[in-house]
């Protein structure tokens, strides 16, 4: 499972915990050894921290996912993405098409909290995952 920056940030930068099913999903997902990370969400999710030791807790957290390798065809289907999107009046980040494009390329789920990804999904062949707590309570309301 692809874990986006924002979904990372709300389970390691946040005060006090988040109770946001992405953010149990993602305890899961580490428990079980499925969370991946990109060097560019690294990035995403260490950056604007004022404190060093808040940096260097954060750091040492990440430190213990590998990122996933990035390939030349990463950055090219990226930008195909990206000109994709736009030319259908959709905006979006050069991290966030990357994050699509590995994804596609390793066809794993994208978890994330990030909307504007929906509107990704339904021109680009990404498969966004649904955290399973949340898909069993919106089972057991419907049921």
């Amino acid at each position: 499972m692809l874990v986006d920056s924002c979904v990372w940030s709300l389970a390691l930068r946040r005060r006090r915990p988040s109770l946001e099913p992405e953010v149990c999903e993602l305890q899961d997902l580490v428990r079980e050894d499925e969370a991946c990370l990109l060097g560019p969400i690294r990035q995403e999710v260490l950056s604007g921290i004022r404190e060093r030791s808040q940096f260097e807790q954060l750091r040492e957290h990440l430190g213990a996912f590998p990122d996933l390798d990035l390939v030349t065809a990463d950055h090219e289907l990226a930008a195909e993405y990206f000109n994709r999107c736009r030319a259908r009046g959709i905006q979006g980040s050069h991290t966030d098409f990357l994050i699509c494009a590995v994804a596609q390329r390793l066809e794993i789920p994208i978890l994330t909290t990030d909307p504007d990804f929906h509107s990704y999904a339904r021109h680009l062949p990404v498969n966004l995952h649904r955290p399973r707590a949340a898909a069993s309570w919106v089972h057991e309301r419907s049921g």
